[in-house]
């Protein structure tokens, strides 16, 4: 196993001025060492973890980190910046600044590592011995640990968490050796809290909150366990030590797992970043609710994952979206398995396929027919989930569990009164909204264990249910019939701009949110096809696989004007985008977005227009060119995707070579330097 950081992964003089420029400096550290294998496509990665959360921390430290593919062992590169880096941290630039490195399938021991070094972090002294290092083996020891000068100090002050098994390995022991260390009582009086810290990748943030919380909790005089749920899995709190905890404390970015353990406590429930910047104030918050007698449902203010933001709180629109999408991203492999399986069914047995009787009453095992219709009825079995589950994971997002029992009667009652997908959505607000409403109920203590069992999915299930049948089921269902009854007439210019706006979601933000709006409303439509609502599908599929194959057919004709991880990047696309994976666009956008992302979009706009314009029509919803032979007007389809390719592939290439005439000028300057250090250059101009 190789030493997780060495001398030539530290620049103790890093010389970057933006935290996308210093992971850039430090990841080529990693590429030369031969530890990532693609420096674009990890950079995107370490973009998109930023993009999650800061990774800036008080105290001058800076911990951009993430998985990646790109990454064959957990490394760890080192830089000290005299100006300091802005990484979102409240009291200002980081001048120490660690990029953190692990493979998708990080090993046990190097993951313990990271974990020690992120508890290490929240002591001054360590932190200072790395400020006054003179040279990069020095500091390469001292993070490993071997520095004599730094560990002493370092282990007297985090004695609690290193002495531990947390900082030993195996793994599967050490992230969580601050529960299984539980401090032994000296008092019967003493307050105690148990503590949940977890952070996206699990393997910085989640570490360092746990260390804080402890310390805080000693200097408090309170006994304070932390269960870190970590990257290498969690070792879960005794049940006794719950049982005993006076309160708790959350301190979250993703779903708390098992959850209901903590019911009927006072809880607070913030971000990991809360948990790592102000320990002793949470300590204090949940103190002050148990004086209270104040007892919390699991998740009071910020219920579930999709609801969660650290220290400053989303927005009402942001959090809508949020929970819009959560509900849309648990459909969609509902909407690609029943989708699917009826193409299937409709390629083998024809279009008529879907009026053949029950097979679990007529099944002919020879009969090609009887396989097409078992096909089709598992697959509209699988649709008829879609509302539902739309509805209840909807009102999960906005209040956790206790949300999806009203949210999928919510949803089955939407199918009943025909009022559709639109139903969905609303019975999946009303859901969250009357479980979320219920939750801020004070109870006597003994109704409490009954909560979350018997008394909220019966209140709620009750009020939704009045409301989709009798107030406002029948006003939605209009208004379903009549978006159905437009879809279906749409013709001429009405339909041709319909495309054109489908087609700019679908390439705007590539597979984010706008695009899955789109391609939800598009879903939606199949529930009960008609002539319209099947062009619209159609339409959408079309603009969505423009993206990645125009890539890929860029860096074919011109791959000049792109790095070499990107051309490595546009064979893939080529496969991505004729399977209908927009998402295959993403790492040319993340590299240079005014130059690919408008470009994306103008192709995409032409392909919805001229998809609607010829009629074309599609029954699946999924599949790109393999479902061809289920489309309505097929060669004019696939001339709709060439067209859109053929625009968006010459205005990237446009594009991207003014930008290369522009940025020639300064060419001599850089041709001494490594190719890799003239890219990062020019990388903040492209984006």
């Amino acid at each position: 196993m190789s030493e997780l950081i060495t001398a030539d992964l530290v620049d103790l003089d890093l010389s970057a001025d933006t935290k996308e420029a210093a992971a850039r400096s430090l990841a080529e550290r990693m590429v030369a060492a031969g530890r990532v294998t693609d420096l674009e496509g990890f950079l995107a990665d370490v973009a998109a973890r930023e993009a999650q959360m800061p990774t800036g921390l008080d105290g001058g430290i800076g911990i951009p980190h993430c998985r990646s593919a790109h990454v064959t062992e957990p490394t760890l590169a080192f830089g000290r910046s005299a100006a300091g880096i802005d990484f979102g941290a409240a009291d200002g630039p980081a001048d120490l600044v660690f990029l953190i490195a692990a493979p998708t399938g990080g090993d046990a021991d190097h993951l313990s590592i990271l974990s020690t070094l992120a508890r290490h972090l929240m002591d001054a002294e360590f932190t200072g011995a790395l400020r006054s290092a003179d040279d990069p083996e020095r500091a390469a020891a001292l993070v490993r640990g071997d520095e004599p000068e730094a560990a002493e100090p370092a282990a007297e002050t985090a004695e609690p968490a290193a002495e531990t098994p947390a900082a030993e390995p195996p793994q599967t022991e050490a992230p969580d050796a601050a529960a299984a260390g539980a401090p032994e009582p000296e008092a019967a009086s003493t307050f105690k809290i148990v503590a949940v810290t977890s952070c996206p990748t699990g393997i910085a943030h989640t570490y360092m909150a746990a260390e804080s919380l402890t310390k805080a909790g000693e200097d408090a005089g309170v006994e304070l366990v932390v269960e870190t749920q970590g990257s290498a899995g969690f070792t879960r709190l005794d049940p006794a030590l719950i049982a005993a905890a006076d309160g708790v404390i959350f301190a979250h970015d993703v779903e708390v797992r098992d959850r209901e353990r903590f019911a009927g406590k006072p809880v607070v429930d913030v971000g990991v970043k809360a948990g790592i910047n102000r320990p002793a104030e949470l300590i204090a918050e949940v103190q002050e609710k148990a004086a209270r007698g104040e007892v919390g449902a699991p998740a009071a203010h910020h219920d579930a994952p999709m609801d969660r933001d650290g220290e400053q709180g989303d927005g009402y629109a942001t959090r809508l979206r949020k929970w819009l999408m959560t509900g849309v991203s648990y459909m969609v492999p509902f909407v690609a398995a029943g989708g699917l399986l009826m193409a299937l069914a409709f390629a083998i047995g024809g279009y008529e396929i879907n009026k053949a009787p029950s097979v679990a009453e007529h099944f002919i095992w020879t009969e090609t027919g009887s396989w097409a219709a078992l096909l089709f009825q598992i697959g509209n079995v699988a649709f008829t989930f879609l509302v539902p589950v739309l509805a209840g994971f909807i009102a999960y997002g906005m209040a956790d569990r206790p949300g999806l029992v009203p949210g999928f009667v919510g949803g089955s009652i939407a199918l009943t009164i025909n009022a559709g997908f639109l139903g969905g959505l609303i019975a999946g607000l009303l859901a969250g909204a009357v479980v979320m409403a219920i939750q801020r109920v004070r109870v006597p203590a003994p109704l409490r264990g009954i909560m979350p069992v018997v008394v909220i999915p019966l209140v709620s299930s009750a009020v939704v249910g009045f409301l989709m049948f009798l107030v406002i089921g029948k006003p939605i269902a209009a208004l379903q019939k009549a978006l159905t009854d437009w879809l279906s007439g749409l013709t001429g210019a009405n339909a041709v701009i319909l495309g054109v706006i489908l087609g700019l979601m679908m390439c705007f933000d590539l597979g984010g949110p706008l695009n899955k709006v789109a391609y939800a409303f598009a879903v939606g439509g199949l529930a009960n096809p008609n002539e319209g609502s099947l062009k619209v599908m159609a339409a959408v599929m079309a603009a969505g696989m423009v993206p990645p194959l125009a890539m890929a057919l860029a860096t074919t004709v011109r791959g000049k004007l792109f790095t070499k991880a990107e051309r490595e990047n546009g064979k893939a696309a080529w496969v991505l985008g004729a399977s209908f994976i927009t998402e295959g666009a993403i790492p040319f956008a993340a590299g240079d977005p005014l130059r690919v992302i408008p470009s994306a979009m103008a192709g995409g706009a032409v392909t919805g227009a001229l998809s609607m314009a010829f009629g074309c029509t599609l029954r699946a919803p999924h599949g790109g060119i393999f479902v061809v032979p289920l489309i309505g007007q097929p060669l004019l389809y696939l001339v709709a995707i060439a067209a859109g390719v053929a625009v968006s592939t010459a205005l990237v290439v446009v594009l991207k070579g003014m930008r290369k005439t522009g940025t020639e000028a300064a060419a001599p300057a850089a041709e001494d330097e490594p190719q890799s250090a003239a890219e990062a250059k020019r990388e903040p101009v492209a984006a």
